[in-house]
């Protein structure tokens, strides 16, 4: 297995210090404050940001200890392969998220619905572009069908960290 290595752009803020009672999706999250706090010498590249209005992240599940192939997670009671969910147990603990973005003023981004805990580790930052990033003719959803809106009221637990 070839070893990949990453450096941490900066650190994204939440009110979540804990990861019992988060938001387990950004739809769960509306509403939620939080920033970025961006490297210093990284400030070059937020030129033009503020342009966006939304922005998805990819950050380092810092607090995961473990990975799992199966999990069970949030939305169910039956167990899945890890890579037909979004459990944060995966062998490149690596998570996806999409936030509005509020204001870029130096080297902080004040962002809104963030399903984020405090103090992770941000990998990067990409423009959430709606003729890129929007729904595909033909979705299929697996085994979420019927379940996917339950995320906007469901809490996490401890089952992935803590």
């Amino acid at each position: 297995m070839m070893l990949i290595q990453y450096h941490s752009i900066g650190t994204i803020h939440s009110p979540f210090t804990k990861i019992s009672d988060m938001p387990i999706q950004p739809s769960g999250a509306v509403g939620v404050p939080g920033s970025i706090e961006i490297n210093e010498e990284l400030v070059p590249a937020l030129q033009d940001l503020n342009g966006f209005s939304h922005l998805i992240l990819l950050y380092h599940f810092h607090q995961v200890k473990e990975s799992k192939l199966q999990v069970t997670p949030f939305l169910d009671t039956q167990s899945h392969g890890l890579f037909a969910t979004r459990a944060p147990q995966r062998p490149n603990p690596i998570g996806c998220t999409v936030v509005r973005l509020l204001d870029v003023t130096k080297n902080c981004l004040i962002i809104e619905n963030v399903d984020v805990l405090d103090g992770t580790p941000l990998l990067d930052i990409k423009p959430y572009v709606p003729a890129f990033d929007g729904e595909m003719a033909d979705l299929r959803i697996g085994w979420l069908e019927g379940q996917s809106q339950a995320a906007r009221t469901i809490r996490s637990d401890d089952r992935f960290g803590e």
